[in-house]
């Protein structure tokens, strides 16, 4: 991010509400926490600070099946007990539960993300940010991963309407494979992972899965072990993420930065610190 950019930042306070249940491990009130950290340090300031508009069911349906969209805008807890059958259709319990609200939620993240691309596609900003996306999992017909509703996927869809060239970039520990099965057979969309492989969600993200028909050769997996550091991870990323920037040559960027690659947490292996995570972006 270089100086004098303008930075656009996608915050609604409602997101901290939501909870997936108390032992999940996804807290959406973390986000609400990471924002008061911007706003006492001041950053707040120095980006414009936006309200995301709620993505529509029709705005969700450009990527997800209407099937699918409309049964998240129905489930609840209760609906999800009588209906067990029906429910892993479209839901893994465990990992996706139908929480009150999940609709809700789900157009808060996907909105700021369309609305961030739109911000780009019309010269308003140079940089855009939204806390409550990044949700690369989520396929067109169910969830899967923590995620319901794919707004990286919607966002690229959205840039794809003004830029040629996109590269989605992700250095979440797991795999963005919701992402790269979106985007698997096209060469406008270059989608590079670098996530920890072997025995470990989602169990994609292979070095030889290089995309298909026109996409071939245009998905580009990392696949590393656990354990690795600051310094190696920074010495493969720069080589890999040069040599797709000078080859490709997008005109925009879109990337997942999951905090689960830091050192100590609760899923990942991975032992970056936040200096080794932060060099990447």
């Amino acid at each position: 991010m270089g100086q004098g950019s303008r930075v656009s930042y996608f915050y609604d306070q409602e997101v901290g509400n939501y909870t997936y249940g108390y032992d999940h491990c996804m807290k959406p009130f973390r986000i609400r926490m990471a924002h008061d950290i911007i706003a006492s340090y001041g950053l707040d300031k120095k980006m414009t600070v936006l309200q995301p508009p709620r993505a529509t069911a029709h705005e969700m349906t450009q990527f997800h099946t209407d099937e699918y969209i409309e049964y998240l805008r129905r489930v609840t807890p209760e609906v999800a007990e009588i209906m067990p059958s029906y429910n892993e259709c479209f839901l893994p319990l465990l990992d996706c539960p139908p929480f009150d609200g999940v609709y809700e939620f789900c157009t808060i993240s996907a909105g700021g993300s369309m609305a961030g691309a739109r911000r780009i596609n019309h010269g308003e900003a140079d940089v855009v940010i939204n806390w409550a996306g990044g949700l690369h999992h989520a396929k067109k017909g169910e969830a899967s991963g923590f995620c319901y509703v794919n707004d990286i996927v919607l966002a690229i869809l959205e840039l794809l309407r003004y830029h040629q060239r996109i590269v989605y970039l992700d250095i979440d520990v797991h795999h963005g494979d919701g992402v790269e099965e979106a985007f698997y057979t096209t060469d406008r969309v270059m989608s590079v992972s670098f996530h920890q492989f072997g025995n470990f969600f989602p169990g994609t993200g292979d070095v030889k899965d290089v995309g298909v028909e026109r996409g071939k050769y245009y998905a580009v997996n990392v696949p590393l072990r656990e354990g690795i550091d600051d310094e190696t991870y920074e010495f493969i990323f720069r080589r890999v993420m040069r040599d797709v920037m000078e080859t490709f040559r997008p005109s925009a960027v879109v990337m997942q930065c999951g905090t689960d690659s830091l050192s100590g947490d609760r899923l990942g292996c991975f032992n970056l610190s936040m200096q080794g995570h932060a060099a990447c972006v």
